[in-house]
């Protein structure tokens, strides 16, 4: 079973579509949160959720932008909020409020844990690589998991332990590694036995940066695109 692990599209059609081209085949796709904000195809990317059967959890992102709350972000950040939240209308968001906040999936066998920030804040902790690795293993151990998928920091990481593996795909839509690609991972599940590969995709980012622009969204948002900031 191929199974395709992505988080943090961010309203980024063209990445994600990138992404779909670059993985070939699947089974299925899992996405550890933030379907829309910062960039400008916010409808687009709730369709492609819909249209593509993605198992998706709850971003802050997406909550916030739902309940229209941009409170606690940079300006750039709420000034994106705002506009998306003007931008969807009430089905859409109520989509976005009907996302679990959890996924508990057996795959072929494996156990897979799905949250946008941690099991023990599950959509607002930030969980960088350097985060204690005790910690991680005791998450795998409290879950049951054997493969725990988390997103929120746009840093793609994959901490392997005795116990089961502890990871982040990375954004699709706006890479924070400094590494402008697309960022995604593909989960291969075979006789209860499975792998994980990070895998990387260009896209056209101009076309994002001049949409961006054209939407009246922050310069900035379309210029660290480009530098994966």
């Amino acid at each position: 079973m191929k199974v395709l692990i992505i988080s943090d599209i961010h309203a980024n059609i063209p990445a994600l579509e990138a992404v779909l081209r670059d993985v070939g085949d699947y089974d299925m796709i899992i996405h550890a949160g933030d379907i829309v904000d910062y960039n400008p195809y916010p409808r687009e990317a709730i369709d492609a959720v819909k249209k593509l059967n993605i198992l998706s959890v709850m971003g802050n992102h997406d909550r916030d932008v739902a309940l229209g709350t941009p409170y606690g972000y940079n300006p750039y950040a709420a000034m994106s909020l705002r506009w998306t939240s003007r931008v969807l209308n009430d089905r859409e968001k109520r989509f976005l409020l009907n996302l679990p906040e959890r996924l508990d999936l057996n795959i072929g066998g494996v156990k897979v844990f799905v949250c946008h920030g941690s099991p023990r804040d599950l959509i607002d902790e930030y969980v960088f690589p350097e985060y204690p690795q005790d910690e991680m293993r005791r998450w795998l151990r409290e879950t049951g998991a054997r493969l725990i998928v988390l997103g929120h920091t746009h840093v793609p990481f994959i901490k392997r332990f005795k116990e089961g593996v502890v990871m982040n795909p990375g954004s699709v839509g706006q890479s924070r590694d400094g590494d402008p690609r697309a960022s995604y991972a593909v989960l291969t599940v075979q006789d209860s036995r499975f792998e994980v590969d990070m895998r990387r995709v260009s896209y056209d980012i101009e076309k994002v940066a001049k949409d961006i622009l054209k939407a009246g969204l922050p310069k900035f948002l379309a210029e660290r695109l480009f530098h994966g900031l």
